[in-house]
């Protein structure tokens, strides 16, 4: 079996595990910013087995340059992502904030109630 037959190439933006809907990204991130173990990384990701974990960060590794401005790609996405929810947030998300902000206030008055 060749390195490359444990994924799914999709798009040059889209390298998914054989057999999965979790990207290498998924995987890459938990290895490289959360400095998890490959059996910490099967503990999040709980459908992939080890060999298809090793053959991702294997992949990474001969791979560096392309995968590192791949990673790069996809993380400035979701952070442009997220600005653009947070300037255009949808309904659901302003009730849950407005929610969480009467919850706070609820709390910060009792708080302020409650003898010295």
């Amino acid at each position: 079996m060749q390195l490359e037959d444990y994924f799914d190439f999709l798009s040059p933006d889209d390298i998914r595990i054989k057999g999965h809907r979790i990207g290498i990204e998924s995987v890459l991130y938990e290895y490289i910013y959360r400095s998890r173990t490959p059996e910490e990384i099967a503990d999040v990701f709980p459908s992939l087995n080890l060999e298809q974990i090793l053959a991702t960060l294997l992949y990474y590794q001969r791979n560096k340059a392309q995968i590192d401005a791949y990673l790069a790609a996809w993380i400035d996405y979701g952070e442009r992502m997220r600005a653009e929810q947070a300037r255009n947030p949808t309904p659901a998300m302003l009730r849950l904030r407005r929610l969480k902000a009467e919850r706070e206030a609820a709390k910060r008055a009792s708080l302020e109630l409650q003898p010295a």
